[in-house]
């Protein structure tokens, strides 16, 4: 049987690649460092190794360090100089990688890879180009279920904020969405509901542990804690890129998340927030009372940030776990204007100048009222007063 080894950091992307190249009949051997990695090709002998280009350097393999001079910034590259240029083996070495960088592509070809993959890519290509270096298995059949698959560039975790959502999570959408985009996990946090909505996230997770997990709190705490408490949770494990949050109507739909994703991860941004200022227009002639309260509030908001942000309150951000660990770690003063308190406490760590331009707006293509979700003319009225709240706190 034929061989693959697969070296990769992220869990969600070994999983994928594990199973892919199983269906295909291939025996795999998955590690998750460049130490493990270079351990395992003695042991292993396979006839192929994946290999990921960026990977956190581990300090604790001593007896391999005379031979591994790890580059932090392309630690992958160090096994493919371990199996060219150290042991000298024609093994064929296919590069997975989300890095771009030109230096990077040819260094890895200088040193002798046979194949380089951009992120995305299906797990459809992968199997073509496996398939062409080292030949197809006997027993191997194309398995539906991997067609139109997809490995992105980036791990992303996705805090999903659920208090009595059970109507709303019994589509397709969710499951659809993890299947076809591997790099995605979704943290369902059932916030104390009252109605079934934790036994149709259990259902919702079924067959997709790896890709959907729950965080259940016993007692409704309010949004802001359900999505403090979930990013928290994401931050605690290494493989995420991005961390981000999304309401459970998908009033924000996966598309325009996935735009906000392809932002962060190919700019200098680290949050990049969906605005639903440019629909506004559209919405004033159907409730213009509503539209011009909202529009107000967004005034006062500006100026109680000091910074041009026209929309805080869309729930959809995504951000790296540095703003996550310096933003998420004390609980939120008030229940609707998180929002507003994350891009107050970087102005605290970061100071107002560097705050704004690690924040990107970015428009949204699509946004709908679903509902239930709209607030009331009361609950207007006191978000002013919150934000009073804030700017005293925060000053």
């Amino acid at each position: 049987m034929k061989k693959i080894l697969i070296v990769d950091d992220q869990k969600l992307v070994l999983l994928s690649l594990e199973k892919c190249l199983t269906d295909l009949g291939y025996d795999v051997k998955s590690t998750n460092n460049v130490y493990d990695a270079i351990a395992a090709y003695d042991t292993y002998q396979p006839n192929l190794v994946i290999v990921d280009i960026n990977m956190p350097v581990l300090p604790n393999y001593e007896n391999l360090l005379e031979v591994v001079n790890v580059n932090d910034k392309a630690s992958g590259l160090e096994v493919v100089k371990y199996i060219k240029k150290i042991k000298k083996q024609d093994t064929p070495v296919m590069i997975l990688s989300g890095n771009t960088e030109e230096t990077i592509i040819s260094k890895g070809f200088e040193l002798g890879v046979e194949d380089y993959m951009k992120k995305p890519v299906s797990l459809t290509e992968i199997g073509v180009r496996v398939k062409r270096l080292i030949g197809s298995v006997e027993t191997s059949n194309i398995n539906i279920e991997n067609t139109n698959r997809y490995i992105q560039r980036g791990c992303v975790g996705v805090v999903i904020p659920c208090y009595n959502e059970e109507e709303r999570l019994l589509g397709d959408e969710f499951k659809a969405f993890v299947h076809k985009n591997l790099g995605y996990h979704l943290c369902f946090v059932n916030d104390g509901s009252k109605d079934n909505t934790l036994a149709v996230l259990e259902e919702l997770r079924k067959g997709k542990e790896d890709y959907i997990s729950i965080y259940d709190c016993e007692k409704n705490g309010g949004k802001a804690e359900a999505v403090r408490l979930g990013m928290l949770h994401l931050a605690a494990q290494n493989q995420y890129d991005y961390i981000g949050f999304l309401d459970a109507d998908l009033s924000t739909n996966f598309d325009d998340f996935q735009d906000l994703v392809t932002t962060i991860s190919t700019s200098k941004f680290q949050i990049v927030s969906g605005s639903r200022m440019s629909r506004m227009g559209a919405d004033i002639t159907k409730e213009s009372a509503r539209a011009i309260i909202s529009k107000t509030i967004n005034f006062i908001i500006r100026k109680t940030l000091g910074m041009e942000i026209n929309d805080t309150q869309c729930g959809a951000k995504i951000m790296t776990k540095e703003i996550v660990e310096n933003t998420f770690q004390s609980k939120f003063m008030t229940k609707w204007l998180f929002d507003v308190e994350i891009f107050m406490r970087m102005k605290k760590v970061y100071g107002s100048k560097k705050a704004q331009e690690l924040i990107c707006e970015q428009p949204l293509k699509r946004w709908i009222h679903a509902d239930g979700s709209k607030l009331s003319m009361k609950d207007s009225v006191k978000i002013v007063g919150q934000i009073g709240q804030i700017a005293l706190h925060y000053r």
